[in-house]
């Protein structure tokens, strides 16, 4: 079977899956798993003999006519080449992870039939849009991650906060999906073509007319799909729907698909310096505002979807600076670290009975309930921090040189300014990630309070999945000198400078919290806990000093809040009440008078709803007034008229034929006296 066949059926077969699993779910529920499965298994290991064929060698592209148009025609094109075949690897890895996964997370679902259909759903519209090389196609995969991202989000339906934040993450998406599809179609014409090898082709040779317009009219797609500042909003928000899905989300190429488009086409936005410049700001100001907020989130997964921003701030930085190598290659390490994280995340909250860090740091010995979590976490999360030899080290230190590189004025691709911005933003934002990062395994894994409970082993096809994915987040950076053969050839190893910078960064993010959160517990112990209410107990919390009861008080609001997830109340066994009491968070030391601010990420969302929000409802609203009291008006008035009149004139309609025949007769004397008063007057004149 040809290179070409085996790349079709790529995205195919979990498209088939999604149709029958869809078709059977209700009939034949017994065959919703292997349904869910299998497809994602399959596709996973045609995608790697996909890539070992291609090998990083020359492009193997494949086309066919798909409709004439009149104009620019539009293909059904296949571009292979060693970014798409590794990122359809990561795609089908994760996708089988996901799928198998939430066999065991989500077993007591009713609506697993129709989760699943669409999780397939979801993987096929990835793959196909990492495979296409006709723009027009990308972008039908590119939409329908867009539907499946908004049910899935939206999958406990039955709550307020999963509803509005699939339609959020919906809305937010679209509104850079606008300027994206006008710039898609404005380079289709400067180009002559929806085909990458054919638009690349015009851009090596000058052919583009408008390279500024059409750049930023994409970057602003880019910046919606792929969760960069100021559409960056929509994802935390996201963590409404079960985590796998979460994972599926974060790891594969949902968020990222907005990145690797870039990747695609960047010489476009390389013929533009404004453009670079634009993005290098973006990319800088999404890493280290996403790392300051991920630092005062309670939920976990809010933590995580931070922390997504910001590594996709990474990858966009390392495009700003003209180096789709490294992008990409942290879109890899990423996506096994980030998955692995989520899907683990998941086993915490399955065991826990709580996605809040506050009150998962008051239970003792959860790292001993779950050990292959608290491991595999561990491993993912020195990963996230970029600690040597883990893969997020090499990867992040890719993008670190290729800053450096633009910053030192050794690249034409961008200015040396986005370099500079990329550089010092990213070795920010490396304190920043292992200040979390440590944050987050301190308070999951080092509890101090009643112990956990205890249920026994995680099923197998949640634990084997976190091993799985810990071997590429463990192994993946020693890949990285084989791997730069598959991109552009550019070197992805780290120098000496950039690993002092980082590595030094994240060491003292790493140090800091962990002397903080010391303090803190130190503090948490002195503290009173919070008892049940009592008839002195308003008295008492008065006496408390002042800082030790708002502590308390918004420790014991972040656990009720986060335990009452319809997630958390459908994966989790029955559990004992967490006792309330103040949270060893050293998150509000290290930000200060920050943390209340970060933890709302920093207003966008007020922000947002002022200028745009209520703007638009009151115009709705003024348009509802004119509807419902000009418009309706005029109408009702139009029938009122003819009404009326039929109303007087039925009241001659007596049916007395006498009162006819006196109407008549009156009416015709009328007409004689009339007629002989008219001829008098004739004759007169």
């Amino acid at each position: 079977m040809s290179t070409t066949t085996l790349a079709v059926l790529v995205p195919l077969l979990p498209f088939l899956g999604a149709v029958a699993g869809l078709l059977l779910g209700r009939s034949a529920p017994g065959f919703v798993r292997p349904l869910a499965v299998l497809p994602a298994l399959a596709s996973a290991v045609l995608a790697v003999i996909v890539a070992v064929r291609q090998g990083g060698g020359t492009p193997i592209v494949a086309s066919t006519e798909l409709t004439p148009t009149g104009s620019v025609p539009i293909d059904l094109a296949l571009y292979l080449d060693g970014f798409a075949v590794l990122v359809a690897v990561l795609v089908g890895v994760v996708a089988t992870c996901v799928q198998l996964y939430s066999t065991a997370y989500l077993r007591e679902d009713p609506r697993y039939p129709s989760y699943a259909a669409l999780v397939s759903l979801f993987t096929s519209a990835m793959l196909l849009v990492v495979y296409s090389g006709d723009l027009m196609v990308l972008l039908v995969g590119w939409e329908v991650m867009g539907i499946c991202s908004y049910f899935l989000v939206g999958h406990y339906w039955e709550t307020e906060a999963a509803r509005s934040a699939s339609l959020k993450a919906f809305l937010v998406t679209k509104l850079g999906d606008v300027p994206f599809l006008i710039g898609l179609f404005a380079l289709a014409t400067d180009a002559g073509s929806f085909r990458i090898t054919k638009i690349l082709g015009t851009v090596a040779a000058g052919g583009l007319d408008h390279p500024t317009l059409i750049a930023l009219l994409l970057l602003a797609g880019v910046a919606g799909k792929s969760a960069q500042f100021p559409l960056h909003t929509w994802l935390p928000d996201a963590m409404a729907g079960p985590t796998p899905v979460s994972a599926l989300i974060h790891a594969a190429t949902m968020v990222a698909a907005g990145v690797y488009f870039v990747a695609r086409l960047l010489p476009v936005f390389e013929a533009s310096q404004a453009a670079m410049v634009v993005m290098a700001v973006m990319a800088a100001v999404t890493m280290v505002g996403s790392g300051l907020a991920a630092l005062a989130q309670d939920d976990i997964k809010r933590v995580l979807a931070y922390s997504t921003i910001g590594q996709l701030g990474y990858m966009t930085g390392a495009l700003a600076v003209g180096d789709r190598g490294a992008a990409v290659f942290h879109l890899l390490s990423h996506g096994a670290f980030k998955a692995l994280l989520f899907l683990g995340a998941g086993v915490i909250i399955h065991a826990a009975g709580t996605n809040s860090l506050a009150a998962m740091s008051r239970m003792d010995g959860l790292a001993k309930r779950i050990p292959d979590a608290f491991w595999t976490m561990t491993i993912a999360l020195l990963a996230l921090a970029a600690i040597p030899p883990f893969a997020g080290f090499f990867s992040k230190e890719a993008v670190l040189v290729a800053a450096e590189h633009a910053a030192g004025g050794h690249t034409e691709a961008a200015p040396g300014a986005a370099g500079w911005v990329v550089l010092v933003a990213g070795v920010l934002t490396a304190l920043l990630t292992a200040a979390y990062a440590t944050r987050l395994w301190l308070m999951a894994f080092r509890g101090r309070g009643p112990a956990a409970p205890d249920h026994g082993k995680e099923p197998l096809a949640m634990t084997g999945v976190l091993w799985l994915l810990a071997i590429p987040s463990l192994g993946l950076g020693l890949a990285a000198a084989p791997i730069a053969d598959w991109f552009d050839g550019n070197e992805l190893t780290p120098t000496l400078t950039t690993s002092v910078l980082g590595t030094g960064a994240a060491a003292v993010g790493a140090v800091l919290t962990y002397a903080l959160w010391q303090r803190a517990s130190a503090k948490a112990a002195a503290a009173p806990a919070a008892a049940p209410p009592a008839p002195g107990a308003t008295l008492a919390a008065a006496e408390q000093p002042a800082a030790v009861a708002a502590t308390v008080s918004a420790a014991t609001a972040a656990a009720e809040s986060a335990a009452e997830t319809p997630e958390v109340a459908e994966v989790t066994h029955e559990h004992p009440a967490v006792p309330a009491g103040p949270a060893a968070d050293p998150g509000r030391a290290l930000l200060g008078p920050l943390h209340r601010h970060a933890a709302e990420g920093f207003h966008l969302d007020a922000v947002y709803d002022r200028l745009f929000v209520r703007p638009v409802r009151a115009a709705a609203s003024l348009v509802r007034f004119l509807d419902r009291e000009v418009v309706d008006t005029y109408v009702s008035g139009a029938g009122a008229g003819p009404r009326l009149l039929g109303s007087l004139v039925r009241r001659a309609q007596t049916g007395n034929v006498q009162s006819y025949l006196s109407a008549l007769l009156a009416g015709a004397v009328v007409l004689a006296i009339a007629t002989a008063v008219l001829a008098n007057v004739n004759a007169g004149s």
